[in-house]
């Protein structure tokens, strides 16, 4: 939505941005995101302590999710449903139909049935951001509830969207398959930078695998990659970036201490988006190990392995239906590894830290493939969004 909103702005469309704050440790980010755009804001706070927003809306979102899942999902008004999939659905529908708009364009979990709602109300045309398949990503102990509950808003708001988007190609054929739709695949691609990487190695003996997200925590490959690692038998850093699950760093470099000793485990703390692909670059080797026990992992592609590509790093990315075109597409860049698989994991490691020429050329591949596709100014791209809206507006 941030690249979108940016896009569109330099389109010389008037845009309007409404966005949540409720995780402490992004103020820094959302203020450092804020101080180069122009576009004017509109945030719907509900951190804890922020304000009466955070007591209010929790109350109304665990007390709507007890009454849906007594009712059952797929009974539901659309009301209802609303509440008990996005904590701040209301403050979202204010905030977007506040003032007039011909479009409002919008997605995540809890924002999709805001969107159709304030679409609604200031009777403007609306579009939706498929980011992930809704009815089949959550991992959380009543994850049957929000599969319910995504599935009966999905339901009754996509058909009359006038365009969809998602970012991968697997999960457009998943909502194809359970709504009849098309979305159009915008990839989660990034800015091509004006410079391209400097592809020397500052340290040559220790291979530097690197990965980030906003969460570091179970479910990521991690452990994989650190077994790895070990079974490779070669010197590593491996870099963290991102905001640790209490406890867990600790877990890791237990286990590294234990199957891979010559590697350190190092943490970053987290970072604006602006500035991944810099931060990305110098690495050896970027890490996206999507794993498969949920049906989006399974068929989403990572957004990693765009900053990745556009950094000049080589990746170590696991096969799942969802990144296996990837993969092909961007060729020695990549090494592909069965999801688990251990030993194939170590093999690929083994490879560019025993033979530096080969992680050279996975490197320089990296950058090639960004130069030549994976970038945010491709036509397919922010080009194919531009089309889709002058469409819309039509």
């Amino acid at each position: 939505m941030l690249k979108s909103a940016d896009a569109l702005a330099a389109a010389g469309h008037d845009v309007r941005v409404v966005a949540t704050r409720h995780e402490p440790w992004a103020v820094e980010a959302d203020v450092d995101v804020r101080s180069r755009r122009s576009w004017p804001l509109t945030v719907v706070d509900y951190r804890r302590g922020a304000g009466a927003t955070y007591w209010r809306s929790g109350i109304r979102y665990r007390a709507s999710r007890l009454l849906s899942a007594a009712i059952g999902p797929g009974r539901l008004p659309l009301a209802l449903a609303a509440r008990a999939f996005g904590r701040v659905h209301p403050e979202l529908v204010q905030a977007a139909s506040a003032e007039g708009a011909d479009l409002i364009y919008g997605g995540t979990t809890g924002g999709l049935a805001a969107v159709a709602v304030a679409a609604r109300r200031c009777g403007a045309r609306y579009a939706l951001d498929l980011e992930d398949f809704h009815s089949g990503e959550s991992e959380a102990s009543d994850h049957l509830l929000s599969h319910g509950l995504a599935r009966r808003i999905e339901d009754r708001i996509l058909g009359q969207a006038a365009f969809l988007t998602t970012s991968s190609e697997g999960i457009a054929q998943a909502y194809h398959e359970s709504y009849g739709v098309a979305p159009n695949v915008i990839h989660n691609t990034f800015d091509l930078p004006p410079t391209a990487p400097d592809f020397s190695r500052a340290r040559p003996d220790v291979l530097r695998l690197y990965w980030f997200s906003q969460t570091i925590g179970r479910g990521r490959g991690l452990e994989d990659a650190i077994t790895a690692m070990g079974v490779a038998d070669v010197p590593g850093e491996l870099t963290l970036r991102g905001r640790p699950v209490v406890g867990y760093l600790d877990g890791l470099r237990q286990l590294a201490r234990a199957r891979a000793p010559r590697l350190r485990v190092l943490h970053e703390p987290p970072a604006p988006p602006d500035a991944m692909v810099d931060l990305a670059r110098g690495f050896d080797v970027g890490l996206a190990l999507e794993q498969v026990h949920v049906k989006n992992h399974q068929i989403a592609q990572s957004n990693k392995v765009f900053t990745y590509l556009l950094a000049g790093v080589a990746i170590a990315m696991t096969d799942t239906p969802g990144q296996h075109p990837l993969g092909v597409d961007v060729g020695a860049a990549a090494g592909l590894v069965p999801p688990g698989d251990v030993v194939a994991l170590a093999s690929v490691f083994s490879r560019w830290a025993r033979e530096p020429g080969t992680l050279d050329a996975a490197r320089r591949a990296a950058w090639d493939a960004a130069r030549r596709r994976w970038h945010w100014q491709h036509a397919d791209e922010r080009g194919l969004l531009y089309r889709l809206v002058s469409e819309a507006a039509r």
